[in-house]
């Protein structure tokens, strides 16, 4: 699983889009979702982190793990 998915499965659990997070972050349409082949900077993983209530190494763990259906 990518930083990406695991950003975007957070997000889903809260009924929060990516663009939505985008818009409200101030980030360029699409930064995130470039997250799915590249790691962001800790800066920027961790103002995301915030964003969604949980920690940037909650995400970084959960993008280790491998994708279940």
């Amino acid at each position: 699983m990518s930083v990406y998915s695991a950003i975007q499965d957070i997000a889903k659990k809260q009924n929060i889009s990516i663009y939505r997070i985008e818009k409200d972050l101030g980030f360029p349409n699409g930064i995130i979702g470039k997250w799915n082949h590249s790691v962001p900077g800790a800066a920027k993983l961790q103002v995301v982190a915030d964003y969604l209530g949980v920690t940037s190494a909650y995400i970084l763990n959960k993008s280790k793990d491998k994708e279940t259906i």
